[in-house]
Order: C-alpha cells, then structure tokens, then sequence
C-alpha cells in the first residue's frame, strides 16, 4: 500500500522533508487560496506540483498523487439556482488537476461544516492532547451561543440540561474558544467563526431539506461529474460525515453503509468511490466498519487510518481521537481487507493510505502554529504504528 501524507502547502508547518523523514512518499494537497465554487487554474495545480516534486540533489523523490479536497459548493448539495454552472466549475477544476497526472481526488458532502470537533487539546493520559467531540459542548454551543433557530427541538430533555449546564460554566473567552474549535473545519479558504450571524444563515439555508432530496442532487451532480472522470481516469472518494450523524439539524448522506449504498446504486460509475475513513466511521457505534471495508473493498481509492473512542464504551455520541492502532474498531481487521484488495490491483490503483488526525505531543506542545490534528510527531507515530502492522500482515 502507498503511504502518503496530507500537507497544506508552502505555509504548513509540517515541511517536505519532515514528510520525507516521517516515511511518507505521497503528498495529499489541495488549493486552499480557493474558496468553494472558485475553478482551479491549471497553472496554479502545476505549481503546486512543482512544489512537491521538484526534489532537492540527494532526497527522496515525493509525488502529489491525491487531492483533498475540491469542495462541493452549497447550491450543489442543497439544489440551488447555481448548481449546474457549480457543476461545470468543479468539473473544469477536475480537468485541471487530471491534466497534471493527479488521479485521484477526495471530496466530502458535510454542508456548511467540515469535520467539527469541540476540544482541539483534549488532555490524554500520556500529556499529549487529542480532538475530541463533546455532544454536550456541542449542543451547549449550539443551543445557547449560536443560539440556532429550532435547535431545542433536536435534542432530548437530558441533553438540553446538561447542555443548560456547560453553557451556565462557560466563560466569555471559554464561550469564544468553544466558537473557535467548532469552526476549525470549516471548508474552503474563509471561516465564519468570527460572525456568527453569517453562520446562522448558510445553515438556515438548508432548511427543508432533507437527506433523500440532498442525496439525490448529491446524484445529480455525480452523474455530470463520473463520466468525465472516467474519460480523464479520475476516481472520486467521497469522505464520511464527520461525525457520522446529523447536526446543527443539516442533512448527513455518507454517515453509513446504507448511505453509501445508495449513492453507488444511483451512480453505479466505477469512478465513483469511498474514502476509507476508519475514524469517522467508527465514531458511530452501530456501524460495522470491518464488514463495509469488505462490501465496499472495490470502490476503496483512497483510506484515513485513524481512530477513535466512544466514550461509555460505544453508548455514547461522544468521542476522542485515540492512539491509531487503539481505537474502537479493530485497525488489524481493516488493514487485513484492505491488503487483500490492494493485491488485486496494478500499481497505478494501489490504495493510497495516510495517517489522520494524530496526538499533539513532544515538541510540537509547545509551537504555537499548527494545523489542529495535522501536527508533524503525532502522524509520524501513527504512520509508524500502521507500517509496522502491513509489514506483519503483508
């Protein structure tokens, strides 16, 4: 399998040669000075590659060979007014990035947020710090500092108290900092952290809508889009929800073995595929992600081995980023079907696979400038722990 690592460019503070140095051989990027529904010119995919491959007299080569992500734009999901001219942006962006050699992109269909997490140094055992996604921090967030419109009616009585709860506790500045952590994932190159109102909007935005109309323009849009991925031999890996369920009352569509079902039903294009993302999946206790790696295996191009934690032992919507190989799902079972299939395929499709969401520790405590889950040790241990296991295994 072809270790590769995701890097956010010239600013990432995690360098080119510390990826070198980690192991890594594949770079993972995207354009983030684009926002969602801006095209990527060719000559800025070109660049970038530059960047990654030109490599220095006596290092080893690296390649950029997956894209994460080119965002899907609101008017896409939701079925609005734009979407068709959205449609061909993000088709001519795809254009752009195949021209280039690069084969195999990453997407999600989260609206308005990205991975969201409410604590971005949560403190472990060890002293390092970890992502966590507190549910109760969350609907305190959502119920008494977004203050979102009809958000009471999505939680039961004993989370609307303890909510009640941690809002009462909160700080002016620990009520900022809380903002600060739920919007870290925002897609694409702004963030709304710092206007809430703006915030309100876009997810008022999608009211009404639910997950079969949304999944259905979700269909509509890879029908336009998988055909040109196969003439140009793009495959798509669509990203789970993360977390894997409803929140801020928006619709959620790759959340499960049945969401994702669906969409290959509708879009049967073999370039329409599933980004493997053991921890997003698995912070849903009633998903077999063991049985979907196996149902799924064919349309795996593209894997995020990393995992988590359900607290009270899988009763729970909370959950934090564990140790890579330690998580609730057996990583052993799912590197197993994942080494099966990658015998199946030429080089070219090989699974490419990264570390994700790794522990701050060591040094990287004590820098004030990280990208939150992406520090430079942390992945260098996952990615350690999980070459370790396919050597064994393979």
């Amino acid at each position: 399998m072809r270790q590769a690592w995701r890097w956010y460019g010239p600013d990432d503070p995690v360098t080119l040669d510390h990826v070198r140095q980690a192991g890594a051989t594949e770079i993972v990027s995207a354009l983030h000075q684009y926002a969602p529904g801006d095209v990527w010119p060719r000559a800025a995919v070109a660049e970038r590659k530059a960047l990654i491959e030109s490599t220095p007299a006596g290092r080893v080569p690296l390649r950029w060979t997956v894209v994460e992500s080119i965002p899907v734009p609101d008017d896409v999901q939701r079925g609005g007014p734009g979407a068709a001219r959205q449609t061909e942006v993000w088709i001519e962006s795809m254009r752009a990035v195949a021209a280039e050699g690069i084969r195999t992109i990453c997407y999600n269909v989260m609206p308005v947020v990205d991975w969201t997490r409410t604590d971005l140094d949560y403190p472990m055992p060890t002293g390092a710090t970890a992502l966590r996604f507190d549910y109760d921090r969350f609907a305190a967030f959502d119920l008494y500092v977004l203050k979102r419109k009809g958000a009471g009616a999505d939680y039961d009585d004993p989370t609307r108290t303890r909510a009640r709860k941690v809002a009462e506790g909160l700080s002016q500045s620990e009520a900022e900092l809380l903002t600060k952590n739920i919007s870290a994932g925002l897609p694409g190159a702004t963030t709304y952290s710092q206007n809430l109102d703006a915030f309100r909007e876009r997810i008022a935005a999608y009211r009404g809508i639910a997950p079969d109309e949304m999944r259905a323009n979700v269909a509509a849009f890879l029908e336009k889009v998988t055909p040109v991925a196969e003439e140009l031999n793009v495959r798509l890996t669509l990203h789970p929800d993360d977390p894997p369920r409803p929140i801020f009352g928006l619709p959620r569509i790759a959340s499960t073995a049945a969401d994702y079902r669906a969409l290959f039903d509708a879009v049967p294009s073999k370039a329409n595929g599933i980004c493997f993302c053991v921890g997003s999946l698995g912070s849903r206790p009633d998903n077999d992600v063991v049985a979907m790696a196996k149902d799924f295996s064919a349309r795996i191009y593209f894997a995020h081995l990393r995992a988590t934690r359900i607290d009270d032992k899988g009763k729970s919507i909370s959950f934090t980023e564990s140790d890579h190989l330690d998580g609730d799902v057996n990583m052993i079972d799912v590197l197993r079907v994942l080494v099966t299939e990658n015998r199946k395929r030429e080089g070219a499709w090989r699974i490419p696979f990264r570390p994700d969401h790794g522990h701050r520790m060591l040094d990287d405590i004590e820098k004030t400038r990280i990208n939150p889950g992406y520090t430079g040790i942390g992945r260098l241990k996952g990615l350690a722990e999980l070459r370790g296991a396919l050597r064994a295994l393979q």
